[in-house]
């Protein structure tokens, strides 16, 4: 019976992980199919990697990029609009752009002199300009999520880490599990 058991567990570490990565995957390639109203499967995904490609090219392009320019200023500036443009726009910078904001893994005492610490990513080490001057931001992913926290704390308290970043993502996010493999 314990044999049973250990077969039943190790298949499970071996099949959600795969069933889940395969399923979210599917979802996605069926639901661009629908979008466009491909019959051909996969078509619609590839649709859309070519239209990305495409408004990447004609945004960097001279002829075109003030076009652009002129839609980002105007969603830039509808009430509403703004809100979730923006928070959009600066997510995909901060982790495709020119500046990615989650380059600098830290780690926070919690309190001053406390032991309790927590990884996070410095985004801001100065926030004079909303007049907090001794305090820097830092992101704080949450575990087998999508989203986290940001703290204001004071930069005495944030230690740098020696770290790649994206391993650094990869623990906080499996909560601890995720290690790289040396």
């Amino acid at each position: 019976m314990k044999k049973l058991r250990q077969y039943f567990i190790k298949g499970l570490l071996v099949f959600v992980p795969l069933a889940v990565t395969i399923f979210v995957f599917y979802t996605v390639f069926v639901k661009f199919d629908r979008l466009f109203s491909f019959e051909i499967p996969g078509i619609g995904f590839a649709f859309t990697l070519l239209l990305i490609f495409v408004l990447g090219f004609a945004a960097s392009n001279f002829l075109t990029k003030g076009f652009f320019d002129l839609v980002e200023r105007l969603f830039s500036r509808l009430p509403l609009v703004k809100i979730v443009y923006t928070a959009l726009r600066d997510l995909i910078h901060a982790f495709a752009g020119d500046k990615k904001s989650f380059d600098s893994p830290v780690l926070v005492s919690l309190w001053p002199g406390g032991e309790t610490q927590a990884v996070g990513f410095m985004t801001r080490s100065s926030l004079e300009d909303i007049g907090i001057a001794d305090r820097v931001a830092v992101y704080f992913p949450q575990s087998f999520n999508f989203a986290g926290n940001l703290l204001i704390v004071p930069s005495s308290q944030v230690t740098p880490l020696e770290a790649n970043p994206s391993d650094v993502m990869s623990l906080v996010v499996s909560g601890g599990i995720s290690y790289k493999k040396k």
